[in-house]
């Protein structure tokens, strides 16, 4: 081996080295190589490459020949100095080259991913990678910069992933330059360390900028759901701009820099920078998945779910090396996880609904509020129909649901071969809920008011059906008619509850009685039935003039039903025996009204009037 004291090609690039260390020279410790002349780093890195032949050389030689131990540990001591200085060169490119992101441009880009633009690295030409011991090496650099191994752009196949330059392009080659020193001169865990700590931090921005918060799973669980809610909007949100773009672009830059430097360098790179950051984006989803569960939760965890079930290709492309491999399995599990969490709620919905507990009657025989709380409930089941269905695996056997049980009501399944899993569900608990309104009718003392109350629920569940037509076309128009046919049927028992007492007053039988002298027409009887049908009458205005029909239509229906019914009966009863009443004293006792009196009267019916 030639020693360096014989070697000019040596002594000169030791000279350089030396000019530029930061714990001995002044020039070193106030200005950075690759901040000042193009050259200047040019000949820094020419100088490193003639350190490291000269340490090859020295250690080709000390195979077969003693070498002068001074002499490799001088060759050592600059190699050293070198590597100091350019991991230093390497972290202040990264710094200064590192700028926030546009968070709110990358919302808007986010929500509308359906362009198959090509992206960068598409658009540029494949090259093969040039290596050159001789000098030129920044030319050389420059043309790594175009190198991508066969496989490294498979996960820009996906239409949504949108990569931003995270760097300018002479960044990159500098940084390409100074990586290539550093991992040939055994220095490769110093340069991903340097990276990672750098672009991490970057990462982290991104993520206070995104509104993604350090919580651990204990932390999560312990929120208040009503304020998840909210999070859970950003979190999804959040996690498309991570997934489509900051972790996409951080893998881009790690390619651009790394990719014709070693095998699986880029890739130890990337996971220094977002390992740390996706565990903490992804523990968030993971808390809500294993929480305890409650109805209220579903919807947010049926987004979640679909979110994460929109993003796991794009996971699965980003991170899809042997290293990341963590990455991947944690975002499947939580989608399992949110999967039987949905699966869970919803059956323990259906018995939640079958036992809710409630037995005080709602006054003036309206809506409950079980009734308003689960037609709204399954109306919004009805908008995440795909979803479930997917989730919804196992179809109840046919025959009855439940059957035998008394405190359950049966449902036979023959009539519903070929719904789906979800379709049943949802029949099901339509059914439960009817079976639990049946219940808390009965504490009603007015049996007319109990059958105004089923007439008013059953109406809005069949309201509620109509409404949507992703619920009705899943429960079908047989299910439909079934649930039309039991509220006109409760509407009819309102009706002979109520009106038979009033016309019976109005009846002819017991009013006649013999003998010429008189007119057939027993006026105590007949004063009598009048002054019963007053009292009657004004029992039932007072008592439904606090009762309620919330739906204009089925209350003026049920008006109409009722003055069909009652005017005819009374304008006869009146016409045939007004003479009688009349004709005796204070007729005004007796007949107090008209036939008009008793249309106007009607008109307060069902109007939920305060008691007097």
């Amino acid at each position: 081996m030639e020693t360096p004291e014989n070697n000019r090609g040596y002594e000169s690039a030791e000279k350089i080295i030396l000019r530029w260390d930061s714990t001995a020279s002044e020039e070193g410790r106030e200005r950075m190589i690759f901040g000042t002349d193009r050259q200047e780093a040019d000949v820094y890195l020419q100088a490193v490459d003639e350190i490291q032949r000269t340490l090859s050389s020295a250690s080709i030689s000390d195979c077969s020949h003693n070498v002068d131990a001074d002499d490799q540990l001088k060759v050592n001591t600059t190699i050293q100095i070198a590597m100091a200085r350019l991991e230093d060169e390497f972290r202040n490119i990264l710094i200064i080259h590192t700028s926030a992101l546009e968070i709110d441009s990358l919302f808007d880009s986010s929500t509308s991913f359906s362009s198959s633009t090509p992206t960068h690295h598409e658009l540029e030409d494949d090259e093969d990678c040039i290596s050159d011991d001789s000098g030129s090496s920044r030319n050389n650099l420059l043309q790594l910069h175009h190198c991508e191994s066969s496989d490294s752009s498979t996960y820009r196949t996906s239409s949504s992933i949108r990569e931003v330059d995270l760097m300018p392009a002479e960044a990159i080659c500098d940084l390409q330059a100074i990586a290539m020193r550093m991992i040939a001169a055994g220095y490769l865990r110093e340069c991903i360390q340097v990276y990672g700590s750098v672009r991490k931090s970057s990462v982290d921005s991104s993520f206070r900028k995104l509104g993604i918060e350090k919580l651990s799973i204990g932390d999560v669980q312990r929120l208040e759901w009503e304020a998840l809610e909210g999070k859970i909007r950003r979190w999804i949100r959040a996690a498309r701009v991570c997934v489509w773009i900051l972790f996409a672009s951080e893998k881009k830059l790690c390619e651009q820099i790394f990719d014709c430097v070693g095998t699986d360098i880029d890739d130890a790179c990337f996971m220094e920078t977002v390992k740390g950051p996706a565990i903490q984006l992804f523990n968030f989803a993971e808390a809500i998945s294993i929480s305890r569960r409650s109805p209220e939760k579903l919807f947010k965890i049926l987004d979640l779910h679909d979110a994460l079930m929109e993003l796991l290709p794009d996971i699965e492309a980003v991170f899809d090396s042997k290293s990341s491999d963590s990455i991947r399995v944690q975002a499947a599990e939580i989608l399992s996880r949110l999967a039987e969490a949905a699966r869970g709620i919803l059956s323990e919905f259906e018995n939640a609904v079958l036992r809710e507990p409630s037995r005080v009657p709602v006054p003036g025989g309206t809506i409950h509020p079980l009734t308003r709380y689960v037609m709204n409930y399954i109306s919004l089941i009805s908008d995440y129909k795909q979803t479930l269905i997917d989730l919804i695996m196992s179809k109840p056997s046919t025959g009855s649901r439940y059957s035998g049980d008394p405190s359950t009501p049966d449902m036979e399944f023959t009539e519903l071969e070929g719904k789906t899993p979800l379709a049943l569900h949802l029949i099901w608990i339509i059914v439960v809920l009817q079976f639990n309104l049946d219940g808390k009718s009965k504490p009603y003392r007015d049996v007319s008011l109990a059958h105004l109350f089923m007439m008013n629920n059953v109406h809005y569940i069949v309201q509620k059906v109509k409404g949507s037509p992703e619920l009705r076309e899943m429960t079908g128009d047989n299910c439909l008619r079934k649930l039309t046919g039991k509220f006109r049927q409760a509407a009819t028992s309102y009706q002979r509850a109520t009106s038979v007492s009033v016309l019976y007053c109005l009846r002819d039988e017991g009013l006649h009685v013999s003998g010429s002298f008189s007119s057939g027409v027993s006026k105590t009887v007949l004063r009598e039935r009048f002054k019963t049908f007053n009292a009657m009458f004004e029992e039932v205005h007072r008592t439904q003039s606090m009762w309620l029909i919330p739906d204009g239509q089925l209350r003026e229906e049920l008006r109409i039903s009722i003055s069909e019914k009652l005017l005819p009966a009374y304008r006869s009863f009146l016409g045939r025996f007004r003479s009688q009443i009349e004709s005796g004293k204070h007729p005004e006792n007796y007949i107090k009204y008209s036939a008009e009196d008793l249309e106007t009267a009607v008109l307060d019916f069902f109007e939920g009037y305060p008691a007097s």
